[in-house]
């Protein structure tokens, strides 16, 4: 049975992939190895390469990690229904960018006077698009958690969507500048209950578990850790997840 599966670096290759991208997969839970040899080897069957595919078409189509994550590990997901969707998506897209092709042609070939009218923006026009990943998130995103921040997200405006997203990266800032300290160092830890409450706040309900498992996808190498080091400095996800841990361990 061992001979059918892919190593990391077959799958890696087969997939246009790094090996790092999917060890970080496996890392916050988005892609698990179907099996692990006594050497450690992470090995893949049908059914995990399968599983990428579809996490691939959701990453083409620019759901955020965190999402998939959320669609793909809950119970109800369906992966063929949740295929079917990704298609029509794709085909919404290539109609959106054909109708772009052909405005940036017809400015080309009748010059800038034609853009001057209302219907001249209509290549524009993402809504088509934008309600069916609406209609298509309700049923993927079926998790209380995702419910939760999903309704929390839309009940604000844009603006108040990025100051949030600005104040959770000012937590980070913070924890960098505390990255030289003892993680269970009483004031590391209160800031840790700090990202803590206002996860709970802002997102959804964010139990120790669940800030164990972020904490996890905040060291693991990819878009969570670049974008966390930016903001504290080289080395910060890596002192936010030591200190999770340590707070989650001294809750128990």
């Amino acid at each position: 049975m061992m001979n059918d599966m892919l190593t990391v670096h077959e799958a890696a290759e087969l997939s246009g992939l790094t090996v790092r991208t999917l060890q970080y997969y496996d890392r916050i839970g988005l892609l698990p190895p179907s099996a692990v040899t006594d050497a450690g080897y992470r090995l893949y069957d049908g059914d995990a390469m399968k599983k990428l595919q579809q996490i691939m078409l959701f990453r083409e189509l620019e759901f955020p990690l965190k999402e998939i994550a959320h669609i793909m590990n809950d119970e109800s997901f369906d992966g063929d229904k949740a295929l079917d969707q990704q298609i029509e998506l794709l085909r919404l897209r290539r109609e959106h960018l054909d109708g772009l092709i052909r405005f940036a042609e017809s400015i080309r070939d009748k010059g800038v006077e034609h853009i001057m009218s209302r219907s001249g923006f209509s290549a524009f026009d993402r809504s088509k698009m934008e309600e069916y990943a609406r209609r298509a998130r309700e049923q993927w995103g079926n998790t209380a958690e995702y419910r939760e921040c999903s309704e929390k997200e839309q009940s604000r405006t844009d603006d108040g969507n990025a100051l949030i997203a600005q104040q959770m990266m000012e937590h980070f800032v913070r924890f960098g500048q505390m990255k030289d300290r003892d993680p269970a160092d009483s004031e590391v830890s209160a800031l840790v209950a700090e990202l803590q409450s206002f996860i709970c706040e802002n997102y959804y309900n964010c139990t120790n578990e669940m800030l164990m498992g972020l904490g996890e996808m905040y060291e693991a190498a990819g878009e969570f850790r670049e974008n966390i080091d930016s903001a504290g400095g080289k080395g910060t996800a890596e002192f936010v997840h030591r200190a999770i841990q340590s707070y989650c361990r001294s809750k128990k």
